[in-house]
């Protein structure tokens, strides 16, 4: 324990209940035995520390004399042994003076969440607890023994007598009057005088001397707070901080790389290392924000934001994805054009809502971005990288609530899906069809290119995941392509973040739809890789019972999967989920498409029922919302590691309201039916079959790491002998490496105005490893390309260059990864 308590003083800390407890235990301080009984006895992790006591008794705590038995004679008290004497990392729900007298979390003391701006010990202090004021227990023949320590160690004022009272009456009366006759003497006077001799002409001498010109003081900023604490975001808008989980902002404008801040007390601040497999993902996504998204057929959620397409639901090519909202946009130039896409970056998100996640008891974001953030090619309508300056600013936001991103690529070129979040509704050109292979190589680019920013030492603690490709249909591209893909990209990123293990992201890959237990063996002993996985059960058969039934099915049906792909695989995360059990939801399957359970959806068959019974929440009685919450709860036991679908769900623009409150988090904490503590979930499914950490030592970057074997990677070759409906690889289109490499710019920070940086800002130039200098995948001047969406049934181009030239192949632009130590 870091303190600065008196060296050889033995300190035993009060009695304190664990923060990773469930928090239906956290408001439960444990009594403090009666000081009179002498066979008390108490644990202590280390007993030789508290020297030789009687049995059950501690040396002094912190205060010194008490007039504990005989008010004429002080003795020092007797302090007995905490029941609890391990400090939690980032504090506890119950903080006394002690701590706040003996802060070391920084240059800032006292400051800090639950410490700050007062003494610790008042019963009726609102921060003693999350529920308003933390009793003293009853000890002794006092019911606040505390408060008759405090009387007892300090020394009651003394009392004046009546003649020293009456002197001092008479001194401040003459000083009152000596003022009465001073001041107006000074203002009428002396003032004017001085004035008119410094308003002398010039060339002129004065009688007085020139005063020395006065110092301003130099600007300080608030930087730093935690529960209570007022946030002034950019625009000059402020909003009071509420955390009540111990946890603190930090943003300093002068050191903008500064990673203080802390989630929560039981999350590791951003400077603190994240164990994972120990350390439980809490996370939420950000979806519909710079990847939107109106609609998903099939097996993907909704749309975040459906007011940015419904003015467009009446075009000849409706607005069903970004591609023809960024068409319809374009030529709506009378409301701003392309323009209201970045309108929509400015307001749908903001500082706030990061604000929000963290103090909902969140420690870890899913943001997907797609590859328009860096660049668009041809036709392609896409907004051009304005969505990385947004990107720029939710790694600012994180940083300062002390939040973890997982970048997810949430769309690539020709679509890894066919579906609308991944750009364009229709046909998957990504590993299928005759571009198939072409749209692969640029897709690598793109990986490359956002590994190499965020492997750099100013990014690397806040963005900690990189979710490499949102689900890619493995049923069509096949496993086999599939994992050669995801191994090509393993050994870019491990590239990117240079030599050595540990360096880098943990890289997320989606199981493509494919049951997890095939991917147990693919990668073994790879640096740092997670299985994600998006466990929805409102795709399939629709049923009319209530919710109150699926209270436990997500325990039955998800944990013991989990369970066994911690130990086989390694970290394995649920990338996606819901409260959703039914398809209810406004364009949940597509724009107009209607639902399964209302039989409106094309080949669903006959009705289920009236959706307006799962998405009327302004009607919802008690127990559907207290059965919404219990599977909510049950999904986040069974998933331990996860990020939900998502935080905010838009109004629509025709109703006013949200129209798919399964998938809101945030309207879910404002209704009642999320968990205001998500740790409330902790043993909801009774801890059946767990999982046991820690993850293996290779699996989290330690020993073994990275030493694949060579049996392994022989077949992991890229790229891969045939495309699905593509082909044979040689037949097919392939960019050349000889482009003009595409770096992602920085963010630029303003210093406070009348301050000075500590330290010159590095905000990195956007390049980790200065070594990666090949070029980027460009059409090659001599070969023939067809449109990069153009579908699986087209033909290749035949011939595919002229003068009977080959395009040139990958080449691979990165030393294959050196094996780690054996274990």
């Amino acid at each position: 324990m870091a303190s600065n308590i008196q060296a050889g003083a033995n300190y035993d800390r009060l009695p304190l209940t664990s923060d990773d407890a469930p928090s239906t235990a956290l408001y439960n301080a444990p009594p403090s035995p009666d000081p009179e009984i002498t066979s008390f006895h108490t644990p202590q992790s280390q007993p030789a520390e508290l020297g030789a006591v009687p049995l059950g008794a501690a040396t002094p705590r912190f205060l010194g004399a008490a007039l504990y038995d005989d008010p004429g004679n002080p003795q020092i008290r007797n302090s007995y042994a905490s029941s609890h004497n391990t400090q939690p990392s980032g504090g506890s729900d119950y903080n006394g003076s002690t701590y706040a007298l003996n802060d070391t979390l920084g240059a800032t003391p006292l400051t800090h969440g639950p410490y700050t701006g007062s003494y610790r010990d008042d019963p009726n202090d609102p921060y003693a607890s999350e529920q308003g004021g933390l009793p003293m227990s009853p000890l002794g023949r006092s019911q606040n023994r505390a408060m008759d320590e405090k009387q007892a160690a300090y020394a009651a004022p003394r009392t004046r007598s009546k003649r020293k009272v009456m002197i001092l009456a008479i001194l401040a009366a003459l000083i009152l009057l000596l003022l009465a006759v001073v001041i107006p003497v000074y203002f009428a006077i002396i003032r004017p005088n001085n004035n008119r001799s410094s308003s002398a002409e010039p060339g002129k001498s004065s009688n007085e001397a020139p005063k020395p010109s006065s110092t301003k003081t130099p600007v300080t900023a608030v930087v730093t707070g935690g529960d209570g604490s007022k946030i002034t975001m950019e625009d000059g808008t402020t909003f009071i901080y509420k955390n009540p989980f111990g946890g603190y902002w930090y943003w300093d404008e002068n050191d903008p790389f500064n990673n203080g801040a802390r989630a929560q007390s039981w999350s590791p601040a951003l400077n603190e290392t994240f164990q994972y497999g120990i350390d439980q993902i809490r996370g939420v996504n950000i979806g519909g924000w710079l990847n939107t998204e109106p609609i998903h057929p099939y097996v993907y959620p909704l749309h975040s934001a459906p007011a940015l397409f419904e003015p467009y639901l009446k075009n000849t090519q409706p607005a069903v994805d970004e591609w023809t909202l960024s068409l319809a946009m374009r030529a709506d130039t009378a409301n701003g054009g392309i323009s209201q896409l970045e309108t929509h970056y400015k307001t749908f998100i903001t500082e706030k809502d990061f604000a929000d996640i963290a103090g909902a008891g969140l420690n870890y974001i899913r943001l997907p971005l797609a590859y328009w953030a860096i660049e668009v090619r041809d036709d392609e309508p896409f907004l051009e990288r304005t969505s990385w300056t947004y990107f720029l600013k939710a790694i600012q936001w994180a940083r300062k609530y002390g939040l973890r991103i997982n970048l997810d690529l949430h769309a690539v070129p020709g679509s890894q899906n066919g579906w609308n979040h991944s750009g364009r509704l229709g046909t998957i050109n990504f590993l299928n069809g005759p571009m198939g292979y072409a749209n692969a190589q640029r897709t690598l680019d793109y990986i490359r290119i956002l590994a190499e920013f965020i492997s750099q030492p100013q990014y690397k603690d806040v963005v900690t995941m990189f979710g490499i490709l949102n689900e890619p249909q493995g049923s069509i591209v096949g496993q086999d392509a599939l994992s050669r893909f995801y191994f090509e990209a393993y050994q870019i990123i491990r590239n990117a973040g240079g030599t050595g293990q540990g360096n880098g992201p943990f890289i997320s890959i989606h199981d493509g739809f494919i049951p997890r237990n095939q991917w147990a063996n693919v990668f073994p002993n790879a640096d740092r890789i997670t299985l994600d996985s998006h466990p929805y059960i409102c795709f399939g058969g629709q049923s009319a019972d209530p919710m109150s039934s699926y209270s436990t099915t997500p325990c039955t049906t998800w944990g013991s999967l989990v369970n066994t792909s911690m130990a086989a695989f390694g970290l394995t995360n649920a990338g996606e989920f819901s409260n959703a059990v039914t398809d209810c939801g406004l364009w949940l399957n597509g724009v107009n498409l209607g639902t399964r359970y209302e039989g409106t959806y094309p080949g669903s068959g006959a009705s289920v029922g009236s959706c307006t019974t799962w998405t009327d929440w302004q009607n919802y009685d008690a127990p559907t919302i207290a059965a919404i919450k219990n599977f909510a709860l049950a999904s986040m036991d069974a998933l331990q590691d996860y990020f939900f679908w998502t935080w905010k769900i838009g109004n629509s623009s025709v109703s006013g309201v949200v129209e798919s409150p399964a998938w809101s988090y945030q309207l879910g904490l404002q209704q009642g039916w999320m968990p205001t503590d998500p740790r409330q979930a902790i043993g909801y499914c009774g801890n059946t079959s767990p999982w046991t950490p820690p993850l293996k030592a290779w699996q989290t970057g330690g020993t073994g790491a990275g030493n694949i074997p060579a049996s392994v990677t022989s077949g992991l070759s890229w790229p891969p002998p045939v495309i699905s409906n593509g082909g044979p690889i040689a037949s097919l289109p392939a960019y050349t490496p000889t482009g003009t490499l595409i770096t992602l710019p920085a963010p630029t920070f303003t210093p406070l105005s009348g301050s000075t940086p500590t330290a010159t800002v590095n905000a990195g130039n956007g390049w980790a490893n200065s070594a990666d200098t090949s070029g980027m995948n460009v059409p090659a001047a001599s070969c023939s390309y067809l449109d990069p969406w153009v579908g699986p049934t087209a033909a290749p181009p035949s011939p595919l260059c002229s003068g009977g030239a080959a395009p040139r192949r990958y080449e691979p632009r990165h030393p294959m990864i050196t094996p780690g130590p054996s274990s």
